[in-house]
Order: structure tokens, then sequence, then C-alpha cells
């Protein structure tokens, strides 16, 4: 079996290649730790690691990894990988055979100046307000890596902005297209 493309998507922070690992592992203190580590120590660089549990009985994690691929060859990572005692499965995850998703939380300030363009920002993301202040509102897109960086983008302009992304979660699709 070909080992999958690389991720080739440029996004607005980082413009080099990445593989997604997914990552299935027994739900122990540490396992995360250890994971982490064995990137740290081989100087492998992670750029999004997100976990969380991946059954009714969290007796399993699922561990979601977006690595560098120039910093690190993909079939080395799987065999570090596997070593480890508590990975269950690593899964490649090619862009054209995975779902891919992303949550980026921003709170914007707004005023009567800028409330419209900060609606027109939202309503052009498909995002959604979900926390309004008097001074500020909150807004949240579930989306694509590259639908969060285009928002991210818009609301550049505005000062004092407070933005969080959680990093990639992907899963296989189901159907071939």
């Amino acid at each position: 079996m070909a080992a999958p493309e690389p991720f080739t998507g440029a996004t607005s922070h980082s413009p080099v290649q990445h593989h997604i690992l997914s990552v299935l592992v027994e739900n122990k203190a540490g396992v995360l730790a250890r994971v982490a580590g064995l990137f740290a120590r081989r100087g492998f660089n992670i750029y999004s690691l997100a976990v969380a549990p991946a059954d009714d009985h969290q007796r399993f994690s699922r561990i979601t990894i977006v690595v560098d691929a120039e910093s690190a060859p993909l079939e080395q990572i799987k065999g570090q990988l596997n070593k480890l005692v508590n990975v269950v499965d690593i899964k490649d995850l090619a862009p054209r055979e995975s779902l891919e998703r992303e949550l980026l939380l921003a709170t914007v300030p707004v005023s009567d100046t800028t409330r419209t363009v900060v609606m027109d920002a939202v309503a052009q993301a498909n995002a959604a307000i979900v926390d309004v202040g008097s001074e500020s509102v909150t807004i949240m897109l579930a989306s694509t890596p590259i639908a969060c960086d285009a928002l991210e983008r818009r609301l550049e302009s505005f000062a004092h902005v407070e933005l969080h992304r959680t990093g990639r979660v992907a899963l296989p699709r189901l159907s071939s297209h």
C-alpha cells in the first residue's frame, strides 16, 4: 500500500506540508505524554495535536497528530509509535480520503460602526455568534482548516481579537468521493 500524500494546503501560519496521523491508544495516564515525548526526542515537529475518548466506555482515546512532513519521515514516525505499548492502531489520513475539521473561537470587540462588518464576516464564513456582551461578541466556526484560516484573516483587521483554534481532527471518509 502506497503511503498517503502529505497535506499540501498552505495555511496562513505554515506553508509546509503535513501528514495527518490518527492514533488509537489505550486511555491510560501518561500515554499522551509518551507520544508527545517521542516526537520531541526525535526532533519531529508537531503542527497540531488533538485527543479525546474514542468510545463510550473511555477505554480508548484517538489522538489526531498533524506533523511536519519535512521534519519527520512518515515510516519512521509510524515505526516509533508502534513501539509504544499503549498504541493500538495508527492510520495515515490522506487529505482526499479523509474529513478534517477544526474549531475556531474568537472574541471580537464590536461597536455601532463595526457590528455590521463583523456580522458579514460571520455570515460569509458560515460561522455563528455564540455569546454576546455589551462591547464584544464570541464567534464559533467548526469547519475545514482553510475556512478557519480565511475567517482568521478577516478578523485580523479588528483590534484586540482573542482567538483560539483547537487543531485538526480527522477521520477516514466513508465514501470514495
